[in-house]
């Protein structure tokens, strides 16, 4: 039986291993994508472009699960880096499409060691990056809704 004081022991809260887990990631991170000259959110914008581009903002945000309003500044900042542009949809003149330019797909090729690069810091092979990653898909899924 758990004492209610337990209950309320940092060390027992689910908000602070996951903050604190974050953070961790995001520092290991930093250093990897600054020759990039790539923040964090931005590196996750060109994954989802690295995928398929063009796309819309929306599909962006939602690939993200970010909001479309979140999405746009990191957007805007690709663009101004010259690494995307954003382009009237011949579908529908209301819709940006957001697509790769050359320098985007070439930053590609220097991202591809990226993966390897962060598991190297944290001391985990690809099987437990992946377990940890997929123990935490449906955490994630069950939040989202």
């Amino acid at each position: 039986m758990t004492d209610d004081d337990d209950l309320l022991r940092l060390e027992n809260q689910l908000c602070f291993a996951m903050v604190t887990a974050a953070r961790n990631v995001l520092a290991v991170y930093r250093p990897i994508l600054e020759p990039l000259g790539l923040t964090h959110p931005q590196y996750l914008v060109m994954l989802a472009l690295w995928e398929r581009s063009p796309r819309s903002l929306g599909d962006i945000a939602d690939a993200l699960a970010l909001e479309p309003a979140s999405a746009s500044p990191l957007v805007k900042r690709l663009e101004k880096e010259g690494l995307i542009e954003r382009v009237r949809s011949e579908q529908d003149e209301r819709r940006l499409d957001i697509s790769l330019t050359d320098a985007g797909r070439a930053l590609r090729t220097q991202a591809l060691d990226v993966p390897r690069q962060v598991m190297q810091r944290v001391g985990l092979d690809l099987e437990a990056v992946t377990a940890l990653r997929e123990a935490l898909g449906p955490f994630n899924r069950s939040l989202r809704g």
